[in-house]
């Protein structure tokens, strides 16, 4: 049986578009890998950030909707993104979240690693992670952020759910993954599909309140699959079980299947290909807005309305 090869992407919101940007690429040192705008609403931007090739596993994109209302965490949602780093980098980490006056806390451990919790200027729930297990990964760097400290992909995402039961049985029986440990009441899933991004935390809140989508919150999860000839597999897999799907959707840069899982989290399963560079040279990545051809012809309109990035 195919399993699903851990994360693809997670799709969170923010409320400025030059906020966000700012701190993605300069704050934290990711690679802006494509400047698009969210195809159903042509008037906002898609950012993805991620490493040199945008490579599944490190995406993190954002709908930057400007004056957005804040949102909350709460049950149904993702409700943390864990980057794996390099063990000794989070010294230089809290020094950097110091000088730029990041929302930060005081590193802790979690099944044995250790992490430092961190929010980006919207309130966004993020944590560095040394891995029990090295990531051999090579990031991207800047110049203030090199390799030795740089994130090198995702290493986890949070789900916080009223009950883990019905969620961790579309992790087991439908994507392939297996229950690795338990701390209280969270509850750690993985993969043996890959290396990395291999991760899914399960918090059990039974007493808990319901999250509302705004700036802060994260939008959906996707999990990635090499191809659609698999992705078919998983959508059959996941229709069998009863749980409504959508039809295969082109996003230029991967097909997406997207479902609503039990515990109220949208999930998706995105294929490898064909890539971010299917439309720009790598070296070039992110430097043009790039529009689906669906909305190519609003170009001289979104180019004079879309918030400038610098």
């Amino acid at each position: 049986m195919n399993k699903i090869l851990g994360l693809h992407h997670i799709t969170a919101i923010a409320g400025s578009a030059q906020k966000n940007y700012e701190f993605y690429t300069r704050v934290l040192g990711l690679r802006l890998v494509k400047k698009t705008v969210n195809f159903d609403d042509p008037g906002t931007y898609h950012l993805y950030y991620g490493d040199e090739r945008g490579s599944a596993g490190t995406i993190l994109t954002f709908f930057p909707w400007e004056g957005i209302v804040q949102g909350s965490n709460g049950t149904g949602m993702a409700t943390e993104i864990g980057y794996a780093v390099n063990s000794g980098s989070l010294a230089f980490w809290k020094d950097r979240f110091e000088q730029f006056k990041v929302n930060h806390q005081e590193t802790e451990e979690r099944f044995g690693e250790t992490l430092l919790k961190f929010k980006d200027p919207d309130g966004l729930e993020l944590s560095l992670i040394i891995p029990a297990t090295a990531d051999t990964r090579i990031p991207w760097e800047t110049e203030e952020v090199k390799a030795e400290n740089a994130t090198k992909g995702f290493h986890s995402t949070t789900l916080n759910l009223k009950s883990i039961d019905e969620t961790a049985k579309v992790l087991t029986d439908i994507f392939g993954y297996s229950l690795l440990a338990q701390e209280g009441n969270r509850f750690r899933f993985m993969t043996d599909s890959v290396q990395n991004s291999s991760i899914i935390d399960l918090l059990e809140s039974p007493d808990g309140q319901p999250g509302k989508s705004g700036s802060g919150t994260n939008h959906h999860v996707a999990f990635r699959v090499p191809d659609e000839a698999v992705q078919q597999e998983f959508r059959e897999r996941i229709s069998s079980k009863g749980l409504p799907i959508t039809p295969k959707i082109d996003r230029d840069y991967f097909y997406s299947l997207y479902f609503r899982e039990p515990g109220g989290v949208l999930f998706e399963i995105a294929t490898d290909n064909p890539g971010f560079t299917v439309d720009e040279p790598l070296a070039e990545l992110g430097t043009h807005l790039m529009l689906p051809q669906q909305h190519d012809y609003l170009r001289a309109e979104l180019e004079n309305s879309l918030p400038k990035l610098y």
